[in-house]
C-alpha cells in the first residue's frame, strides 16, 4: 500500500471515529435529513446562515465510516463559505467521486481529495455523497428527507 493511500485511509478513519461538528445546532434555520437505505446511513444536517454565508454547519446521526467522514470533512470545508462557494464545492466533490477522469482542482478540494478512490466502488459513492446531497437540497429549500435512492 502506498504511503498516500495509507494517509488517506488514516484521515477517513480519524474523521469517522471522531467526527468534527457532530452536534445539533439549536434553532438552526435550515435542517434536513438524509438517508441511504442501502447502507443504513441516516444524518440530519444543520445549517445556520448569516446572510449568504454559512455561519455554522453540523450533523448528527449514524452511518458507515465513509459517510461519517465525508459529513465531517464537508462541515469543516464549508464553514465561512458563501452559498455559491458551497454549491461549487458540491459540484467539484461530486465530480471527484463519480467521474472516470475528474477535472477537479485538488488544491481547492483540500482534504476532500481523500475520497477520490471511492469512485471505484459505486455503492460507496452514495455513502460519500449523502451529506453533500442533503446540503444541496437544504440550500435549495427542500423540506423532505433526501434519499440516495431518488
Amino acid at each position: 500500500m502506498s504511503d498516500l493511500t495509507e494517509l488517506y485511509q488514516d484521515l477517513i478513519r480519524d474523521h469517522s471515529k471522531k467526527p468534527r461538528n457532530y452536534r445539533e445546532i439549536e434553532d438552526a434555520k435550515l435542517q434536513l435529513e438524509g438517508y441511504n437505505p442501502l447502507c443504513g446511513d441516516r444524518f440530519t444536517l444543520y445549517l445556520e446562515l448569516e446572510g449568504d454565508t454559512i455561519k455554522d454547519i453540523s450533523f448528527k446521526g449514524s452511518g458507515c465510516a465513509i459517510s461519517t467522514a465525508s459529513a465531517s470533512l464537508m462541515t469543516q470545508s464549508l464553514k465561512g463559505k458563501s452559498r455559491a462557494e458551497a454549491e461549487h464545492l458540491f459540484k467539484e466533490f461530486h465530480e471527484l467521486v463519480t467521474a472516470e477522469h475528474p477535472d477537479t482542482d485538488e488544491e481547492e478540494l483540500g482534504k476532500l481529495v481523500v475520497f477520490s478512490g471511492v469512485r471505484k466502488f459505486p455503492l460507496r459513492v452514495k455513502c460519500a455523497t449523502l451529506a453533500w446531497h442533503t446540503l444541496d437540497a437544504a440550500l435549495h429549500g427542500a423540506d423532505k428527507t433526501v434519499s440516495t435512492e431518488e
